[in-house]
């Protein structure tokens, strides 16, 4: 286990972001705050992640100040398009008919904050999709439910193991939590 100076603090629910985490080697423990994840319509597709991530670190701005929060969040944005989670079963599919043969972006945003300062950094990703047929896009939904993740779909899943022809960037990136960026920013923090 990696020691830091300082208690760390995740502020997501997410079962892969906790699970890169501690397999990371890092010590923490989770508290999620609601945070309104919408944004200006006017900002970029590429400042999306990065604004929201920041946006869940405000939230512990000054409730926490002896512990250091991390922060994520991941977008996935196809023909300019961004592609978040799907509410029920016809969007997750639309979605990804819409990834099928194709290549996209997955851009994940990680903010740490410490003393009321916030860093913020993010990593882009880019996804080669084979083309895939409506029956195999029917069972990917129907066998793993992609109802909490960005643009319908899991790196780490069936879907990810068949259907990927080409990955350009982190695997980690996609999967929600690009590690070595995280290890970067709490670096400074380890007890050696």
């Amino acid at each position: 286990m990696i020691q830091l100076q300082k208690p760390l603090i995740l502020a997501s629910n997410s079962p892969r972001r906790k699970q890169l985490l501690a397999d990371a080697g890092f010590d923490f423990t989770v508290e999620v705050l609601p945070t309104d994840e919408t944004f200006p319509a006017t900002l970029p597709a590429e400042a999306v992640a990065d604004y929201i991530s920041r946006e869940k670190a405000e939230m512990f701005l000054g409730l926490r100040p002896d512990d250091m929060v991390l922060t994520a969040d991941t977008i996935v944005v196809a023909d300019h398009e961004i592609l978040g989670k799907p509410a029920d079963f016809q969007e997750a599919f639309q979605m990804l008919q819409k990834l099928s043969g194709k290549t996209h972006t997955v851009i994940t945003s990680v903010s740490l904050l410490d003393d009321n300062s916030i860093q913020t950094v993010s990593d882009v990703a880019e996804v080669t999709f084979s083309r895939l047929e409506d029956w195999e896009l029917t069972h990917y939904i129907d066998q793993y439910k992609p109802f909490d993740k960005a643009g319908s779909y899991g790196i780490q899943e069936w879907i990810g193991m068949v259907g990927v022809e080409k990955i350009q960037g982190s695997f980690y990136t996609i999967m929600g939590l690009p590690v070595h960026i995280v290890y970067k920013l709490l670096k400074p923090y380890f007890i050696r």
